[in-house]
């Protein structure tokens, strides 16, 4: 059963493709695959991000504020259109990370965040986590906003699972077609062979993790992808906006 609820602390890292090799081979002496891992070189994960209509949640994101929180849709894969998905509420205070997630099927998702229509009740959906994003859908009027997908590698240290690093890579996004089922097409939001990799763990660090990043000279780095993601559209509204300004002016 996927974890639902758990508290960490996540750094991130931006690598090109000689540096991520280089490190993940080195960090396989102290950890491993996860179990989808094992069998398959990469998994898929796509998420909507829900916002209200004039962007507040990731307009404060952005803001850096000691306390932030995001609403988004997940799924591994290509879903189908009655599949069971995540509906995830991710919160972030004095850089403590809380993740709450219940299962949920598609279309009821669409439903009850857009619509407010509640979810039939169902075993396999975790209740507490259900009354929180209730409050939350209460407190925001939402919408769909991104798409946001990529290829995952991920490594639980050996004997320990609280520790996890992940490499996300193709990460692409788009801002119509805004089901999870219409496919994980989209623009990139990096370039060609960058990876992000983020080290998750729900307290400090190993010290043989310390001396790897160290000798490998890696360095934390702040990356939110529906933030960027926004910051990119919004160079290209506001480039486009001046484009028009211009062609006016010299009419």
């Amino acid at each position: 059963m996927a974890i639902e609820v758990f508290n960490r602390y996540e750094n991130k890292y931006l690598l090109d493709d000689q540096a991520f090799y280089a490190f993940y081979n080195r960090l396989l002496a102290y950890m491993e695959p996860d179990e989808y891992n094992k069998q398959h070189g990469f998994y898929s994960i796509s998420n909507i991000y829900f916002d209200t209509p004039h962007d507040t949640l990731i307009r404060t994101s952005i803001a850096k504020p000691k306390y932030k929180e995001k609403l988004r849709l997940r799924a591994y894969g290509v879903p189908k259109h009655d599949a069971k998905v995540y509906l995830e509420l991710k919160k972030k205070v004095f850089g403590l990370v809380n993740k709450r997630r219940t299962a949920i099927h598609l279309q009821e998702a669409y439903d009850y965040v857009s619509k407010g229509i509640q979810p039939a009740t169902q075993d396999f959906m975790n209740k507490q986590v259900k009354q929180e994003i209730d409050y939350f859908l209460q407190r925001y009027d939402l919408e769909p906003k991104v798409y946001l997908a990529y290829e995952r590698k991920a490594l639980f240290c050996k004997g320990n699972r609280d520790l996890r690093i992940t490499f996300d890579t193709n990460i692409r996004s788009r801002r119509y077609d805004l089901r999870l089922e219409l496919g994980d097409h989209g623009e990139p939001l990096l370039e060609q062979g960058r990876w992000l990799m983020e080290v998750k763990a729900e307290n400090t660090i190993p010290m043989w993790l310390v001396r790897l990043l160290s000798e490998h000279h890696m360095f934390r780095t702040s990356f939110s992808k529906y933030g960027n993601e926004y910051k990119k559209m919004m160079r290209s509204h506001n480039h486009n906006q001046q484009t028009v300004r211009e062609s006016i002016k010299y009419a």
